[in-house]
């Protein structure tokens, strides 16, 4: 086990910083106020650890690259078995975050919600080497999927999601393009829609799906058991919650959808949001405005 210490991941100065989770850096703790790498690619490793090691190396130190590029960072505790590598590669003026996720025992991968850059995306497959195995989506607005289709197709691989509801905004994709400013997107259908209960595979890691409706009609959130890992989409933020002010949107169904699948999953579980920094369910059930525990009881 190796701790990284300046000039470990490149040639740049490194500064460490200190995180009270323990799987995915929250930016808001960082010393240097270096958030402007939510802004830039980054990616995190988490590690198979039991409980007890999870609470031994709550508080261990990471390493950022300061120089321009991508941030990289790696766990200062050993991992029981093979992990699974998270990168998030935030794309299109709205800074999406979407995810390549890696089984580290099989180098293969899945990307979660391409909405655009496509180039930063596939250069970051071609930087770890791995193999594309396919597309998740968590829902159909134009940061979100609208490189979906292209992706599948460069890899020659399927594009599972989001749920059979969200339909509606797939279909419009050629008017959310224009309307935001984005490069023109087609419409598409994906090789497998996705329901509540279902289960979605790629190397050896498999991610349970919930249908979360509110923020869309047919948004899924992504789930790892094994790595108490959420790809939430817009459903959930760190400090807020999705709009529901966009057609077929619904407030109490996105509240419902929080309290009733998400909060469930457990305090432990940290999440990945469509944009910005993560967080975990325990923080924001303490302090998030709008579906901490007591807020609206």
């Amino acid at each position: 086990m190796t701790c990284l210490k300046p000039g470990d991941v490149s040639t740049g100065e490194c500064t460490a910083f200190r995180t009270r989770f323990a799987i995915i850096p929250n930016f808001e703790n960082w010393v240097a106020g270096t958030s402007l790498s939510t802004n830039n690619l980054y990616s995190c490793r988490k590690n198979h650890c039991d409980d007890v090691l999870s609470r031994r190396f709550a508080r261990t130190h990471f390493a950022l690259t300061a120089a321009p590029g991508p941030r990289r960072y790696n766990r200062c505790f050993p991992a029981a078995r093979a992990a699974m590598k998270v990168t998030l590669i935030p794309v299109t003026p709205f800074r999406q975050n979407s995810s390549l996720l890696v089984c580290e025992a099989t180098q293969r991968a899945a990307i979660v919600d391409p909405g655009g850059d496509l180039e930063i995306i596939q250069r970051e497959v071609e930087r770890q080497r791995v193999s594309v195995e396919k597309i998740l989506l968590t829902h159909g607005h134009v940061d979100h999927c609208a490189g979906a289709k292209a992706l599948a197709a460069h890899y020659g691989v399927a594009i599972e999601g989001p749920h059979p509801d969200e339909r509606f905004w797939l279909d419009k994709l050629p008017e959310q393009s224009v309307r935001f400013g984005f490069p023109a997107a087609e419409s598409f259908e994906p090789e497998r829609w996705l329901h509540d209960g279902d289960t979605v595979q790629f190397g050896d890691e498999t991610l349970d799906v919930f249908h979360c409706p509110g923020h869309t009609p047919g948004h899924v959130v992504f789930f790892s058991r094994a790595h108490r890992l959420a790809l939430v989409g817009d459903v959930l933020f760190a400090g807020s919650i999705g709009r529901t002010d966009f057609p077929r949107g619904n407030h109490d169904d996105l509240i419902g959808s929080i309290r009733s699948k998400l909060w469930p999953l457990g305090d432990d579980v940290t999440f990945v949001p469509g944009h910005g920094p993560t967080s975990t369910f325990g923080d924001e059930r303490r302090t998030n405005p709008y579906v901490a525990d007591g807020v609206g009881a």
